[in-house]
């Protein structure tokens, strides 16, 4: 059976064990056209942010 030479440290059990708290980003809903989007993110239907027009409706 394999045993370890030396015991590993706190930051690389910790490095290895970040992956795991990782989650799926979080979806809120567009004011304007109620689709859904990420939060903090201009809307990909209709390109509004925070109630402002930021990409005009031929750029989408």
């Amino acid at each position: 059976m394999a045993v370890p030479k030396s015991k590993k440290s706190k930051a690389k059990k910790h490095t290895r064990r970040a992956h795991d708290a990782i989650s799926a980003p979080g979806i809120s809903t567009c004011p304007q056209c109620q689709e859904p989007k990420q939060p903090h993110r201009v809307c990909a239907s209709c390109g509004t942010y925070k109630g402002k027009e930021i990409l005009d409706s031929d750029e989408i």
